[in-house]
């Protein structure tokens, strides 16, 4: 298969030339196009090839309707108004997918579908998240320069001289994806996966048998696309695979990690999409399964998407200057863009969170202890000269001194499923509102440093007033969780608390809506989406999960071997269980109530319930183990 067209890099052929490329290869025998709609859904059309070669240009410039009930844009493509066009995009890399369980009689090669990434068209308007990330860009680009025209201390302070010696403005993103590995119908020990985490007997320790043929497969598929891997490894979760006595794998329970090379926004999104579609492939076919989901199995580490920026200037001269870092990498840590980006970005906050984080899952994994951030914080680093990664904050500070183009800010709080186009969007938007503050101030980088560093009721010229925004210390073991909320304010536990930020911050909603990158049709269509999946998985799924934990926590101790202890240890978690699971005449057990909240559309009190509910499993997992060492 190592002969195989595995990718069309963009701009690099007309169309004359594609032509002549799916000519030679035959095996190619479909072209499917890849919108990307508001709740990240990747469309997958199959088109026969003929069609797509017979007049490529009229194909490339013209759209192909689709219904709008197969897309998620709720009050976009209404009932009365559901015609969506998928418009392709011809500056994006074209992919091609393979099906190796589809061997084509006349080459003998896997049957190849030519994946093109596109837009989704309404009303003549680019209404899904490729879109939206596609003007954020823009706007990003027109704006810097624009600043730069006005206030060019801001680039001086970096060391380029004037504004027209800037050739182009290059954003990069990179995203890492986590995930879990199992051989299907295995039950996940929480006891013995929490132990093996404690002792990180997984942590970037050495793969076998199935799970490292199934990682060094997907490795070099994602190196044939072009998309350039970079890291490969054990994450902290999981436990040792057993091997049957003919040496093959019986029983796997892993989670992995693979990071690949940053490129422009839209790329990087497109990228871990064509990447989450080769893992699944290449571990399925191997007879595994896999999960994207942020936290799998309860109480043990969940599973980020963690999203890297960075913005650097191109010179006419050649050279390229990263914006982020100082001029000296030992006299500060960030330049003005850099700090204005940071305040920019925790500042709104508020109003980024919702995109990042709009699944009830994705806040299973946001919880203390699991090295996923739990409070609006940045850290630095303890000194200019040596630079710091601290796993306990919402952005790491990425630097490199041998390599100052390597300067960046790491989102830790996306989840592997987290819509990275959309997220990418709101932290540019936001970013560029901090930029134009700094702007504005004249202040130089010392007492921008002050102003991050500043401490809960110290007033400053933009960052709020009641809250600390840099911390180096771990913050999970420093600071009591009443001292976290003081610090840097309660943080929502669920889909609605989430969705709920968007009402009161309307002046940074204003900042997502700037130039109109986020509108207001596009917030309200995400956040009916995301209420009505919250709402619809709370009812089913979330419950449904629970209550399978509940069924299988059974007595285990008898007569014969008992102490009194034993039967204290049950009665309580009974009590616990008796609570959530059973009605009575006079009460309603806790899934009734939130059941019956989320039907009569009660969505505060659901919400409520939840916090309960997730407080009470995790309560009674803690005890039934507790209870089980004891049994003999």
């Amino acid at each position: 298969m190592k002969d195989l067209l595995y990718v069309i890099e963009k701009n690099k052929y007309n169309t004359g030339e594609i032509k002549n490329l799916l000519n030679q290869n035959p095996s190619i025998r479909f072209v499917s196009l890849m919108g990307v709609d508001l709740g990240g859904n990747a469309t997958d059309v199959k088109i026969p090839m003929g069609v797509f070669i017979e007049d490529i240009d009229k194909f490339l410039a013209s759209t192909m309707q689709t219904d709008g009930s197969s897309v998620e844009l709720y009050e976009i493509a209404t009932l009365n108004n559901a015609k969506v066009d998928l418009m392709p995009d011809s500056d994006a890399n074209w992919y091609v997918d393979y099906n190796v369980d589809n061997i084509d009689d006349e080459t003998g090669n896997p049957v190849g579908t030519l994946i093109i990434p596109a837009y989704l068209i309404h009303d003549e308007k680019k209404v899904c998240s490729r879109g939206i990330l596609q003007k954020a860009e823009k706007n990003f680009k027109h704006s810097l320069m624009t600043i730069f025209r006005e206030y060019p201390d801001m680039i001086r302070n970096i060391g380029i001289d004037d504004v027209d010696d800037i050739a182009d403005i290059e954003m990069t993103t990179a995203t890492e994806l986590e995930f879990w590995v199992n051989t299907p119908e295995d039950k996940a020990n929480l006891e013995k996966l929490h132990v093996s985490q404690s002792l990180k007997e997984q942590y970037w320790k050495r793969t076998r048998g199935i799970i490292r043929t199934c990682l060094e497969k997907t490795l070099v598929v994602i190196e044939r696309l072009g998309i350039n891997p970079e890291l490969a490894h054990k994450e902290v979760g999981g436990i040792p695979s057993s091997i049957s006595i003919e040496g093959k794998t019986n029983h796997a329970m892993e989670q992995l990690e693979i990071s690949w090379r940053f490129s422009d926004p839209i790329q990087a999104c497109d990228n871990e999409l064509i990447v989450r579609n080769v893992i699944e492939d290449v571990f399925s076919t191997n007879g595994l399964e896999v999960t994207f989901k942020a936290k799998p199995i309860e109480r043990v580490a969940g599973s980020g998407g963690h999203t890297h920026l960075g913005v650097s200037a191109k010179l006419k001269n050649g050279e390229n200057v990263n914006l982020f870092g100082p001029k000296v990498m030992t006299e500060d840590f960030l330049s003005k863009i850099g700090y204005g980006a940071i305040m920019g970005l925790l500042k709104n906050y508020d109003v980024v969170s919702p995109i990042v984080t709009s699944l009830s899952d994705e806040f299973n994994r946001l919880v203390p202890g699991f090295e996923a951030p739990i409070c609006t914080v940045v850290s630095l680093g303890h000194s200019y000269g040596i630079p710091s990664r601290n796993r306990s904050v919402l952005v790491g500070y990425i630097r490199d001194m041998k390599n100052p183009r390597a300067t960046r800010f790491e989102l830790r709080a996306p989840s592997p499923l987290s819509n990275k186009y959309l997220v990418s969007a709101a932290c540019y938007q936001t970013m560029l509102d901090g930029i134009e503050a700094v702007a504005k101030s004249g202040l130089d980088t010392k007492a921008l440093e002050k102003e991050l560093s500043k401490e809960p009721g110290e007033e400053g010229f933009y960052l709020e007033t009641e809250k600390a925004y840099r911390d180096e210390h771990n913050i999970f073991e420093h600071y009591s969780q009443d001292e976290l909320d003081a610090r840097f304010s309660v943080l929502p536990r669920t889909v609605f608390e989430n969705m709920k930020n968007f009402e009161p911050s309307q002046e940074k909603l204003a900042v997502l809506k700037k130039n109109d990158v986020f509108s207001d049709v596009i917030i309200k269509s995400f956040r009916i989406g995301a209420l009505d999946k919250w709402q619809k998985q709370l009812n089913s799924r979330v419950i449904n999960k629970d209550l399978k934990i509940l069924r299988e926590i059974e007595k285990k101790h008898n007569t014969d071997s008992m102490d009194a202890l034993d039967e204290v240890n049950w009665n309580t978690i009974s009590d616990l269980k008796f609570d959530m699971l059973k009605d009575t005449l006079t009460r309603e057990s806790l899934f009734t109530r939130i059941n019956n909240a989320v039907e009569s559309k009660d969505y505060q009190t659901a919400s409520d319930l939840q916090i309960e509910l997730k407080d009470k499993i995790s309560l009674i997992q803690e005890l039934y183990m507790s209870y089980k060492k004891n049994i003999y």
